[in-house]
């Protein structure tokens, strides 16, 4: 499946050199299946507590887009009501542009709430990079909605596989809610990509992380 863009994107496509790198495919396929071990070491403690807080799945998915527009399924441990796409239109965004952020959002579970400070919600996305859907770092990985009602140069994001961490993750995190400081970011990445770059990124995701900088 594949989102329908404009022409103009089309005209303008070209295939970003991070897109075909193979060392960079294979940083991700190792990061990949270190984090997938640490995954299944800590999901059955994640489940139990998701379940004792909220019953209902373990995971949660939804359909994002990709590199060049093309759709994939991503993969989170679930960190909100069970319904809560369906009454997602009952809560404030704050945000500004094509994004939709919420700081107090009702519908994240006291887990949740744990999961996203700690970004252990993310971990189940490894599986995603190991398909090649995703990279270890890249792009904010938009919604089908999002793309939907983007302008002409928002389209240069999708130069790129969306990844687990990026500009966004070590500049701010969810402290950035305007959509176009993001497109900032994103297109920053692409100017200043390099497989050392890369691996910059993602130590300083990881100091992020642990510093719990911008989480909420």
């Amino acid at each position: 499946m594949q989102v329908h863009l404009p022409e103009i994107y089309n005209f303008q496509q070209r295939v970003h050199p991070s897109a075909t790198c193979q060392v960079k495919r294979l940083i991700d396929i190792v990061g990949a299946l270190i984090g997938l071990v640490m995954t299944a070491v800590l999901t059955i403690p994640i489940a139990i507590a998701i379940k004792l807080d909220n019953p209902g799945p373990v995971f949660y998915s939804q359909i994002r887009c990709g590199l060049n527009g093309n759709t994939f399924r991503i993969w989170k441990f679930r960190t909100m009501l069970v319904n809560a796409d369906q009454i997602k239109h009952l809560v404030q965004n704050q945000a500004k542009g094509n994004i939709f952020k919420n700081h107090k959002d009702p519908r994240v579970t006291r887990i949740g709430s744990f999961l996203r400070r700690t970004s252990l919600d993310e971990l189940p996305q490894f599986w995603n990079v190991l398909q090649g859907d995703m990279s270890l770092v890249g792009t904010r990985p938009p919604t089908v909605d999002e793309v939907m009602k983007y302008e002409p140069h928002h389209f240069k994001r999708l130069l790129v596989k969306p990844g687990m961490t990026g500009e966004w993750q070590v500049n701010g995190r969810s402290k950035i809610e305007d959509f176009e400081d993001i497109v900032k970011l994103d297109l920053a990445y692409q100017f200043k990509w390099s497989i050392i770059y890369d691996l910059q990124l993602i130590i300083k995701t990881i100091l992020v992380v642990l510093n719990r900088n911008g989480a909420y």
